[in-house]
């Protein structure tokens, strides 16, 4: 039987209280964020291979670049010419790439129970959780933020009757935020996160190296 979310999530937060990830489950009341992205073999969950990782953590208005995650894993064996169209990854750029076990344990200490912030974040999300899940027993608990969504809902106002264009290079563009190292994972994670952080505090971001 496939339980709701919402209902998962309670059996999860139960069965691990007295794990080692029970913290995870705890409810988060600071103020920090992580900006969080993954590049993979497809845009289709089910058949997709995580390749690369990229976090990096923003706390009030300042994005923490010297607190970043950026993981390459081992070319999977459908890394395959057409898969490499999509994100510009190829294997001998994934040479020195470690384990998946060993991406996933650094992701979770990482990002702890903060919420995690992306551009399609339920994608990136989706993704992690279809490795989690049969190692850990649980999916990731932490509240997701939906870089679109926040840029949508401020600016909206400014549209009445009109459509609002969400793609990535608009949203930079308003925002007047330089797009760093497109496609690759910490490059959108940074740049998520200035586009957040601008949007959120109304000023040029404030980056702590």
């Amino acid at each position: 039987m496939i339980l709701p979310r919402s209902i998962r999530r309670i059996k999860e937060r139960y069965d691990h209280k007295d794990g080692p990830y029970a913290s995870l489950f705890e409810s988060y009341d600071g103020d920090e964020v992580v900006s969080l992205d993954c590049e993979t073999t497809s845009l289709d969950v089910k058949k997709g291979e995580i390749l690369s990782i990229g976090a990096v953590k923003i706390k009030g208005n300042k994005v923490m670049t010297s607190e970043r995650l950026d993981i390459k894993l081992k070319p999977p064996e459908s890394l395959t010419g057409e898969s490499i169209k999509i994100h510009k990854i190829r294997a001998s750029d994934l040479s020195d790439g470690i384990e998946l076990d060993d991406a996933l344990d650094q992701v979770l200490e990482f990002v702890g129970n903060r919420p995690i912030l992306g551009y399609y974040v339920n994608y990136d999300i989706r993704m992690l959780d279809k490795f989690i899940r049969p190692r850990f027993e649980f999916s990731l608990p932490n509240k997701a933020i939906e870089l679109s969504h926040v840029y949508h809902d401020i600016i909206k106002w400014k549209h009445v009757g009109g459509s609002v264009d969400l793609r990535f290079d608009t949203i930079a563009s308003q925002l007047d935020i330089p797009i760093l190292e497109r496609h690759t994972a910490l490059g959108d994670a940074i740049t998520v996160a200035l586009m957040y952080v601008r949007l959120k505090h109304g000023e040029a971001p404030a980056v702590s190296a």
